[in-house]
């Protein structure tokens, strides 16, 4: 892998978010307009000879010369971003200017003085790039136009196929069924701790392998606790055992340094059970810390049969584990099988139309291609979302024919240069720098979406659109998306909301990425480096570390990622430089008033953090994007905060008082709360100039709204980009005008791209006419009614054909029959006592919970004889009158948990007893059949259900895991 092509995109990433500040700053650019002019032209020659570095072989001069461009265009980003903080800093000071009047930005301050700074500045930058250009010729760099084709990949916005696929049945079934068998086996049960290695080379699937294990019904319900730990390295006993408390009962963790305390709080929690612990990703190959483990844990009074697994990537590892079970080499694939995983990647979602006109083409070229896979799922993941991008014949055969297959000696050098290869497909430069920039996460730790799109954006990788066609946040997420799909992130977690919201990286996508950064990024102390001026961004390394930066290093780190502990906050300011600091869990008692000296600054974590109150020097951080605040002591923002004219991204818990003004960060994207109060500046009328917030908003405390006039003045109809809505009214508070609360929530009315709604303690007597129009949010998947004690009418869920999750919870005032609609998949009703006679379900219901509805007499399925083949949950809570149910054998066939509590009048659920048969007792048995029918059922809870008491010790046999108590 040439150095210098590693470097060059990093280069050109930087010459990109250089040309465009240029262009921006341009226009305000009073007494430097020539010196700007020369530097745009510069950078823009200078942009023609780097394209042709890629074209010319390795060498150590074209390298450094590209390590001199990429410094050069740091220190222009840097100088042209000084420039933009100081006229954003005047914009501040207009707008607090008690008197309004017209000023030149620089006005206030001595404005000859700046711009002879900034000229020679821009005078020395340009000099630079003179020498640069000078030095290019002799190492035979002309100026090439990169393709005017070249405009990026095609991807498709398609996640579905990348969520929920068990990739586990891919070839896996026999070694997830051995191991199971194996762990069970009562013959293995006689030794305490027995050990299982799973070993492999990296990409096999150890990891998917283990965790297929580890959620087998067979295991869960053999072993009572299940513990997961990624260990990596070090391997740390002390920490291994923190991290298994943490995982049991998180609330007993003491410092990982007490070791007596955590192996008596592990005891209490395992003491007479039998554990699975999972130890994934294991390095260590010393004997004796092995053997400290296993001392420690054979401490515990734990019931014999309890055991380990360990995945890792040696045999030697393997070979120090005492009291092995079995070690499990895991083979490799068929070309058959990762041509399976090649096609769904590559053809998602049922195919594609050039797919499924030459399928047999297509076939026999992929197969040839699944040949470099070696037999590793991980590679034919990624050569699957490589041809993803190909979508004619003539390019899987190009592809096929490729070079890239052949002289590779070793087989993890044949993973990475294909992992490299998808790497290359990422034609962006500032998309590859947003992949490297992922190595500053450790392994396996997972990557908050909103997070990592954040990060990227405040080192200056993503550009909006002109004309505000998309925006930075639009461009991270395609990126992000293109990241996904292309397999270079894995194991991604859907929100409630439908979206992917975290991943994590494959452990050698990671070492990719760490390879690609580690000219510009420390992940450790500085163990055999010697020149730091190339160090960017740095994580989790020790204060004593960062104080050995000399002065001009450290004033050019752009990140800085606490290490969790002591963090010396006079040592901040040396990082002037800095674009993301994240001082999350750092142990630090304030944040200090020198904080405001850092110009750059686009990202702040201070969350998990003591910090009760900030300086009000963090009103100077004019280039603020992005500030976290959670799970920290902070009482109160000052009010400097709505100086931060640039912010876009704001989280913070309803307990932090926000200062009032919001409606002055008009950037705003995220606000996780608006408290509406009395006062000038904390009305709901905050909210009306606040248009690119999107995501989700929590309106609180909305009694302090008059009427619908007022409501109106938040404009939510112009939030377009809210797509999830919750309206809170303060619990128990006196109410003296209903309608007066109905007017608001009529004000309230949002736009009609809404997806989920939630209304919490409303006391109006009615909802309003935009709720009960079902042609008003036809996008409405998600709805919540909680504490709406006097709301008489039930909106039309029939109607709302995109309505999937419904949640009903203390609305007493409800009443009548309820009729779901057919497109809900969940359901939960709850304390709802004004609803009575039959509620009737609809044919796509997977979950249903009713709890506390008092005067509902039946559960019943739309339409005569219909099925509701889908519904998988049932649990039925305290309902004094409820009688009849559906048979659930014949109209629920998939139903795998059955929860009935506290229901005295319901004596049949469509299964027969012969106990029931002889009293004669309930009605006609016709339709009636025996629980053995019920194939899908896992888990059967009866209690407390009177008139099912004969039934139950007729059918108590059946199945073993149920619970009766009559």
């Amino acid at each position: 892998m040439a150095a210098e092509a590693v470097l060059t995109f990093a280069a050109e990433g930087i010459l990109e978010k250089v040309l465009s500040l240029a262009e921006k700053e341009f226009s305000l650019a009073w007494g430097f307009k020539a010196e700007l002019r020369k530097l745009k032209e510069s950078f823009t020659t200078i942009e023609l000879l780097l394209n042709d570095v890629a074209y010319k072989p390795q060498a150590p001069a074209i390298e450094e010369w590209v390590k001199k461009l990429k410094g050069v265009a740091e220190d222009a980003e840097d100088v042209l971003d000084e420039f933009k903080y100081e006229v954003d800093r005047r914009k501040v000071e207009i707008q607090n200017h008690m008197k309004r009047k017209v000023l030149n930005f620089f006005s206030l301050s001595n404005p000859l003085a700046f711009r002879l700074q900034m000229a020679h500045k821009i005078q020395k930058i340009n000099a630079s790039l003179v020498d640069l250009e000078r030095k290019a010729s002799p190492l035979g760099l002309v100026s090439r136009n990169t393709d005017a084709t070249r405009q990026g990949i095609t991807w498709d916005r398609r996640t579905d196929s990348l969520i929920g696929k068990d990739e586990i049945t891919v070839g896996r079934k026999d070694d997830v069924s051995n191991i199971v068998k194996t762990l069970t086996d009562s013959k293995s049960n006689q030794e305490n701790l027995a050990v299982m290695a799973i070993v492999g080379m990296g990409g096999l699937g150890k990891t998917t392998l283990a965790k297929s294990v580890y959620n087998e019904n067979s295991i869960q319900k053999f072993f009572d606790k299940r513990i997961w730990i990624c260990v990596s390295n070090p391997f740390d006993v002390n920490l291994i055992l923190l991290h298994m408390l943490e995982h049991l009962n998180p609330a007993k963790a003491p410092s990982k340094d007490n070791k007596n305390a955590l192996l008596e709080f592990l005891n209490e929690e395992l003491k007479d059970k039998r554990y699975l612990l999972v130890l994934d990703d294991v390095w260590n190959e010393d004997l004796k810390i092995w053997d400290n483990l296993m001392e420690c844990l054979s401490k515990l009074n734990s019931t014999g049969g309890s055991k380990i697994i360990v995945t890792t990537r040696s045999g030697k590892v393997a070979s120090i584990l005492k009291k092995l079970l079995l070690q499990y080499e895991l083979g490799e694939l068929s070309v058959d099988e990762c041509w399976s995983i090649m096609k769904d990647k590559a053809f998602p979602i049922n195919g594609v139309p050039e797919f499924n006109s030459n399928a047999s083409t297509f076939e026999t070229i992929g197969k040839e291609i699944a040949k470099n896979c070696g037999g590793v799922p991980l590679v034919a993941k990624v050569l699957g979302g490589i041809l993803r991008t190909k979508k004619s014949i003539e390019e899987w055969s190009s592809f096929k024919n490729s070079r890239i297959w052949n002289n590779h000696s070793k087989e993890e050098d044949r993973i990475m240069s294909i992992l490299r290869l998808s790497f290359d497909n990422l034609e962006s430069p500032s998309l590859k720098q947003c992949f490297a920039y992922c190595s500053m996460f450790e392994k396996d730790a997972e990557i908050q979406r909103d997070n990592l799109i954040q990060l990227w954006m405040a080192q200056g990788l993503l550009r909006s659109w002109p004309n505000g066609i998309k925006d930075m946040e639009d461009i991270g997420n395609e990126y992000f998306d293109i990241l996904l799909q292309s397999s270079l992130f894995q194991d991604a977690t859907m929100s409630d909301n439908g979206i992917v919201s975290e991943c994590k990286m494959h452990d050698l996508v990671h070492d990719l990425a760490e390879h690609l950064f580690k000219s510009e990024g420390l992940t450790g102390d500085l163990c055999g480096i010697d020149n730091t001026l190339e160090i960017r961004h740095v994580a989790r390394v020790s204060t004593s570390t960062l104080e050995k930066f000399p002065e001009r290093s450290a004033g050019k780190l752009r990140s800085l990622f606490s290490d969790d502990g002591e963090v010396t906050t006079n040592i901040l300011p040396r990082f002037k430089a800095l674009r993301v600091l994240n001082l999350s869990e750092a142990n630090i008692e304030e944040l200090p008033d020198s904080i405001g000296r850092l110009k750059h600054l686009r990202y702040l974590d201070i969350s998990k953090t003591r910090f009760k109150a900030l300086p009000k020097s963090i009103g100077k951080l004019y280039n603020l994007q992005t500030l976290r605040g959670t799970q920290c002591a902070l009482k109160e923002f000052p009010k400097e905060l709505l100086n931060l004219i640039n912010l876009r991204h704001i989280y913070f818990y309803a307990s932090t008082k926000f200062p009032q003004g919001i409606g002055r960060l008009t950037y705003l994207r995220t606000l996780c709360y608006f408290s509406v109060g009395n006062e000038i500046g904390r009305r709901i009328e905050e909210l009306a100039g606040l248009n690119q917030l999107r995501g989700e908003l929590i309106i609180c405390d909305l009694e302090h709204v008059e009427n619908g006039e007022e409501a109106e003045k938040a404009k939510l109809e112009e939030k377009t980009k809210v797509r999830h809505l919750h309206f809170n009214w303060t619990k128990d508070r006196s109410t003296t005008d209903n309608n007066e609360e109905e007017g608001v929530l009529e004000g309230l009315r949002p736009h009609l791209e809404l997806e989920s709604l939630s209304i919490e303690n409303f006391m109006g007597n009615k909802f309003p006419p935009w709720m009960m129009s079902g042609s008003l949010l036809n996008n409405l998947k998600k709805i919540k009614l909680l504490g709406c004690h006097k709301c008489e009418g039930v909106p039309p869920l029939s109607l709302w054909a995109s309505l999937q999750n419904l949640s009903i919870e203390n609305c007493n005032g409800l009443s009548g029959p309820l009729s779901l609609g057919a497109s809900l998949v969940e359901v939960i009703l709850r304390n709802c006592n004004g609803l009575s006679g039959s509620l009737s379900l609809g044919a796509s219901l997977v979950e249903l919970t009713i709890e506390g509805c008092n005067n509902l007499t039946s559960i019943e399925m739309k339409g005569s004889g219909s099925l509701t083949a889908s519904l998988q949950k049932l649990r039925i809570w305290f309902c004094n009158e409820l009688s009849s149910i559906p048979a659930l054998p014949q109209q629920c066939p998939s139903l795998q948990k059955l929860s009935i509590l506290g229901c005295p009048k319901l004596s049949w659920f469509g299964v027969k007893s012969s106990r029931v048969e002889k009293e004669e007792k309930c009605i006609s048995l016709q339709s009636t059949s025996d629980l053995r029918t019920m194939t899908s059922l896992r888990r059967m809870w009866i209690e407390r259900c009177e008139r099912l008491e004969s039934w139950v010790f007729g059918n108590r046999w059946v199945l073993g895991g149920a619970r009766f108590l009559p």
